[in-house]
């Protein structure tokens, strides 16, 4: 099964920008659909930014036009540049990879990301 370890949380101003990475392993990077989501104190986890099975990409009305979900296969790795952050996205972001046959999920530990001044 696929482990994944996000990274590049923090705190960061308002109108910032900040990049937070997912890095896979222990399974074949390819087999995984990724995507980031979210989860703000008191309330549920929401869907920020995903690759569908067809590598196209969706994301959360709230971050269109502001965050961008890349993948470089090479690597096994899954980012989410943020910009022109709000601190309404102060949140913990969870890194996800849903197996393309199985349909299992996994999740990472999460990063918290801060949008204070």
């Amino acid at each position: 099964q696929v482990q994944l370890v996000e990274s590049g949380g923090g705190l960061v101003q308002p109108g910032g920008s900040l990049r937070v990475s997912c890095a896979a392993s222990g399974d074949t990077f390819g087999n995984y659909v990724m995507g980031w989501y979210r989860q703000a104190p008191g309330k549920e986890r929401e869907l920020v930014a995903t690759f569908t099975s067809g590598s196209s990409t969706v994301y959360a009305d709230s971050v269109k036009g502001r965050f961008t979900i890349s993948r470089d296969n090479a690597k096994n790795t899954v980012s989410l540049e943020m910009n022109s952050l709000k601190p309404e996205d102060t949140a913990v972001y969870y890194c996800k990879a849903r197996h393309r046959v199985s349909f299992r999920a996994y999740w990472g530990q999460g990063t918290q990301v801060t949008v204070s001044s």
